[in-house]
């Protein structure tokens, strides 16, 4: 099983691209295994137990979602003069707030 992120007391990049490279490979195997397994049982209407599963689709659009993810936002700052880490965590915080996923509070920032 490799869906869920790993949290170390100190996360870096990298673990961040190791923990959504994770959580993209479960969501493939999520919808090409399980549920077109299951599409294919429905439509050939073999008896079986549906299994149910997650969907962490709301994971990889906070790290991935073009113009709103974390990567994205990343991009950005890199891309635009004076940026530093304090702006980059400030950006974040600020679009990300109400993501039901994003947890931070403003002294992280």
């Amino acid at each position: 099983d490799i869906f869920g992120f790993e949290s170390f007391k100190f996360n870096s990049f990298e673990q961040l691209c190791i923990n959504y490279c994770n959580e993209a490979l479960q969501q493939q195997f999520n919808l090409f295994v399980l549920k077109n397994e299951q599409d294919e049982y429905e439509r050939e209407g073999i008896s079986w137990a549906y299994i149910k599963f997650p969907d962490n689709q709301d994971v990889l659009d906070l790290i991935d979602k073009k113009g709103a993810g974390i990567l994205n936002i990343l991009d950005d700052q890199c891309r635009a003069p004076g940026t530093t880490d304090k702006t980059f965590a400030n950006d974040i915080y600020k679009k990300l707030t109400p993501h039901p996923r994003f947890q931070a509070n403003k002294r992280q920032v």
